[in-house]
């Protein structure tokens, strides 16, 4: 294991130790760790309104209850609903194809 290695390894495990606070507010660089997406999907997640954020002083700013909402098994759900609805009509355009 190299020192880089140990370094990222005490930063992942640091973050793992710490909870999302509802009434905190967090960074999009926060919010992004928190969920372990990239840059471009949390930009994304803000620009479709699934995340709701303001903006303080040219940067977006999240509540840990958006961050909390997003990851709860509600929101789960309704990401499967929409996810099958897409499966199924797509098997069957290449059935009718």
């Amino acid at each position: 294991m190299t020192p880089l290695d140990t370094i990222f390894e005490r930063a992942y495990y640091k973050n793992m130790e710490e909870e999302i606070k509802p009434n905190k507010v967090y960074t999009t660089k926060e919010a992004q760790t928190f969920l372990k997406v990239s840059n471009s999907t949390i930009k994304r997640l803000l620009k479709k309104g699934i995340i709701k954020a303001y903006k303080v002083g040219g940067q977006y700013r999240i509540w840990g209850n958006e961050i909390l909402r997003l990851v709860s098994p509600e929101v789960q759900s309704k990401v499967y609903k929409v996810y099958k609805k897409a499966r199924d009509k797509a098997k069957k355009s290449i059935e009718e194809w």
